[in-house]
């Protein structure tokens, strides 16, 4: 059996999209260690799987599985590209109100995650989704100032955004690659780690590099963009809106004081279409 499929970015977070609504995918762990081999398969961080909400809260829901198979609580860079496809891939109305804002027109999607239902705010302009705003909730921060022996850099803070990120600031973010497999799986903490490796550059603007667990190192991380603008702004080294420069592209990430919530806006782009077989 041929699955269709599209592959889309976040800011070079790079994930197989299936509409699960006409195609379910009966075993997903299996496809995406399969599907995302970047040598004999799709290539990509992982599988996404666009599908029905089961509850009237939500209008759509999404299950995300990394390379490795193991299934994501939340991933912002998915979110705003399932926010893309559902709208310029749409064969009927849309059925949500649509209004003038800000030069474009603007429409809003509740997306039901494992981390809870996060709302969409899509930027459209000459019908095209040009950026997505996602309301990421509230940061959990308990125990948010942790040492876990990481090679004398220091303590890092511990923020979850429904998933958990342990953020180091320190000059060589390049030694992500080095450290972050130690410490995703670093006693501290018993269901691994998102790794951020971060550093406040003379514009004002935050370099972050992310090792992701169980996809390694990724050009972009839309929670671990939320999480470094959080522990940024915790230890005093930048205010609550902060420009987040990861390797693949800049997100803007803003600290909303009178609601506590993190709003995280970023483009989202499609890179092809294919089938590939169900085996």
């Amino acid at each position: 059996m041929l699955v269709p499929f599209t592959k889309m970015h976040g800011c070079g977070n790079d994930y197989i999209y299936v509409n699960a609504m006409q195609h379910p995918i009966a075993d997903p762990q299996a496809c995406a260690i399969r599907w995302s081999d970047r040598h004999k398969g799709i290539g990509s961080d992982g599988l996404v799987l666009i599908d029905k909400s089961p509850v009237p809260e939500a209008d759509f829901s999404m299950r995300i599985f990394n390379a490795d198979g193991s299934e994501a609580m939340m991933c912002g860079n998915a979110s705003r590209c399932i926010g893309k496809y559902l709208y310029e891939r749409r064969t009927h109305p849309w059925p949500f109100p649509v209004k003038e804002g800000n030069g474009c027109q603007e429409t809003g999607i509740r997306l039901l995650t494992l981390s809870g239902i996060k709302t969409l705010q899509l930027h459209i302009i000459d019908g095209k989704v040009e950026s997505v705003t996602v309301d990421m909730g509230e940061p959990i921060l308990e125990d948010e100032s942790l040492f876990v022996g990481n090679r004398g850099m220091g303590k890092g803070i511990f923020v979850s955004m429904g998933n958990p990120h342990y953020v180091i600031f320190i000059d060589d973010v390049d030694q992500v690659g080095e450290t972050g497999a130690v410490l995703e799986r670093h006693p501290a903490f018993p269901q691994r780690c998102n790794i951020e490796f971060a550093r406040i550059q003379p514009d004002g603007s935050i370099r972050t590099r992310v090792w992701e667990r169980g996809s390694g190192i990724t050009m972009a991380c839309g929670t671990g963009a939320c999480a470094t603008a959080v522990a940024a702004c915790l230890s005093g080294r930048a205010d609550r809106m902060n420009d987040i420069v990861m390797d693949g592209g800049t997100l803007h990430i803003e600290w909303c004081k009178s609601n506590n919530h993190v709003y995280m806006t970023g483009p989202a782009e499609f890179v092809f279409d294919g089938e590939i077989e169900m085996t």
